[in-house]
């Protein structure tokens, strides 16, 4: 691993301004009444005192340092000097979807064999071992880019940007939404099902998420009242089939 300086990455201000906002607006309500007196108050004290929780956990002590020794944390739930000694992997991942959205990337450590780091709340996306999550990317002003290339300079072989691999293993476009689409919830775990079996390197695992593609798709993507556009996903999901068959296909090659 390399040395040089560390590399010290900054709290997001994002959660301290929308705080700011609930609490000035709900101030403001209940300093200019109107009809409708009862709801109001109600709304405007919900505002305030969630307001003050934001801002509270805000302002607690924040700070995530990344270098030659290792990790250091210092955020609400986890305060610890991590070296890398301790660690067996990092990743980079990016949760499913909900609702057709991206949900931001986290950063999950798995402990080497013999070391309790606390609280697990996550697993290893791909072999499900327990992880701890360190840092959900939109808590810090640093671009996941930037993470990862700081993580790569210090963490060597621990660390793997799975988010980026599964990029460059299958992009999936940003599928339009519409009424009487297929279900999302169930296209994305489709999708990420082929993606994950892409990056995992084995035939097996492509061949089965080959396979549960194909019988899913055979069978009928459920339909809901608000869902992908069904051309669309039928066209990202024979892609997604294509591109797991023809890694089989190199394999065989390979093998040959």
């Amino acid at each position: 691993m390399n040395g040089g300086p560390s590399v010290e990455l900054r709290r997001n201000r994002g959660a301290r301004a929308l705080a700011l906002v609930c609490v000035l607006g709900g101030v403001l309500l209940l300093v200019y009444p109107s009809d409708g007196a009862l709801l109001r108050t109600i709304i405007a004290v919900g505002a305030v005192v969630l307001g003050c929780l934001a801002l509270v956990s805000a302002l607690r002590p924040f700070r995530f340092r990344i270098d030659a020794e290792g990790v250091s944390i210092r955020r609400p739930g986890l305060r610890r000097e991590i070296p890398w000694a301790e660690v067996d992997a990092l990743v980079l991942d990016d949760p499913p979807r909900r609702a057709g959205y991206s949900a931001p990337p986290r950063l999950l450590l798995v402990p080497v064999p013999g070391v309790t780091l606390e609280p697990v709340t996550a697993r290893h996306p791909l072999d499900g071992r327990p992880a701890i999550e360190l840092l959900v990317l939109d808590q810090v002003r640093e671009q996941p880019e930037q993470v990862s290339a700081a993580l790569t300079r210090y963490a060597g072989g621990r660390f793997v940007d799975l988010a980026a691999l599964r990029r460059a293993a299958f992009a999936t476009p940003d599928l339009p939404v519409g009424l009487r689409g297929y279900r999302m919830d169930r296209v994305d775990q489709l999708i990420r099902r082929g993606q994950d079996a892409l990056v995992s390197g084995d035939a097996q695992t492509r061949q089965a998420a080959r396979g549960e593609i194909e019988r899913v798709c055979a069978a009928g993507l459920p339909v809901a009242q608000r869902g992908y556009s069904t051309f669309q996903t039928d066209t990202v999901l024979d892609a997604l089939v294509a591109a797991l068959a023809d890694h089989q296909s190199t394999d065989r090659e390979t093998a040959t």
